[in-house]
């Protein structure tokens, strides 16, 4: 029978149709080209090195020499800086300027590769990479919400193939974070404890939704995934802000990171993803009740008409199976 889960940590519930569920490993796309086909360099991209547009460079690591991740302006911005941050109001309409910040970081010089091909010290480089501009963009009194992602393939939304990733700082703190920071505020006035590190607790207590754990971070198939394989990568201490993890956090990340990565590129064959670091509002930092992490999400499926309509979910992949599965893949 088909089974309704909801996320403590969200609220939100999910359909999980287990009569009509796949395998883990038939998710796999096995006729697509791999990302480690490409070609190492390629003459028309803009990212490859010799092609790097300087006017746009805001920082490269490292600052001299060959050069392994570079930050630049995005060439087409969400936002825009400079400016100032304008709030209007008519009638029912509300407007705020487009202010902020939208800067691509590409993660590695060569073409044909990805956090699980690269080197676990490569993937650290580019965590600790965001962490410095993050850094940088907090100083910004206009900025309320910095969000660092990753698309991966077509299907999760990339124009180019170079392994590249995002930073958007917004003027505003977006409604979907604000909901969910307020319901973490409501669990912790009814049980005085940080829901996600409720939720870490008892992922390690029950463990059969764990894919990988280390030092600083677990990493897990949601109780209530809304899709096969959706992953969260919570801290084990509890902390708020990305802004504020250790040089020693950021370097077991980047290892495990490159772990649970590398189990998904092997075991469904390179699959498109998301990945974004999900951190407190920079004015409101809800110390006793947020964590950041990080959620994965890889596009093995499509969302449809039902999603549209309910704004609920369903997943025919079983999370225990799912997890079950990338532990058994060997991220070697």
């Amino acid at each position: 029978m088909p089974e309704l889960r909801q996320s403590m940590a969200t609220k939100e519930w999910v359909i999980l149709a287990v009569e009509r569920s796949e395998r883990p490993e038939e998710l796999a796309q096995p006729d697509r080209p791999l990302t480690e086909d490409r070609p190492e360099w390629e003459a028309t991209c803009p990212f490859c090195p010799g092609n790097e547009e300087r006017d746009l460079e805001i920082l490269r690591r490292p600052a001299a020499g060959p050069w392994r991740a570079r930050v630049v302006r995005n060439k087409y911005p969400a936002l825009q800086e400079p400016g100032d941050r304008l709030l209007t109001f008519d009638g029912v309409h509300r407007q705020i300027s487009g202010v902020g910040h939208h800067e691509v970081v590409i993660q590695s010089p060569q073409h044909n590769t990805c956090v699980a091909l690269d080197s676990r010290t490569q993937v650290t480089l580019v965590l600790e990479t965001f962490k410095m501009r993050c850094r940088e963009l907090a100083q910004d009194p206009q900025v309320e919400q910095i969000i660092c992602f990753e698309n991966h393939g077509q299907r999760a939304g990339t124009s180019l193939v170079h392994p590249h990733a995002q930073i958007i700082a917004l003027p505003i703190v977006p409604f979907k974070i604000r909901s969910r920071a307020e319901e973490a505020r409501r669990y912790f006035d009814d049980t005085a404890r940080c829901v996600f590190c409720h939720m870490v607790s008892d992922e390690l207590k029950v463990g059969t939704r764990i894919i990988a754990e280390s030092e600083h971070f677990v990493a897990f198939i949601l109780y209530a995934a809304f899709s096969p394989f959706h992953t969260w990568i919570v801290p084990r201490r509890h902390e708020p802000s990305f802004l504020r993890a250790t040089a020693h956090e950021m370097a077991d990340l980047g290892d495990l990171l490159h772990r649970v990565l590398r189990k998904l590129y092997v075991g469904l064959r390179d699959p498109d993803y998301n990945y974004a670091i999900r951190s407190a509002p920079l004015r409101d930092p809800g110390y006793d009740y947020l964590h950041w992490y990080i959620t994965l999400v890889p596009r093995v499926t499509r969302t449809a008409g039902f999603e549209l309509g309910s704004g609920m979910f369903i997943n025919s992949a079983l999370p225990e199976d799912s997890a079950a599965f990338l532990r058994s893949v060997s991220a070697e």
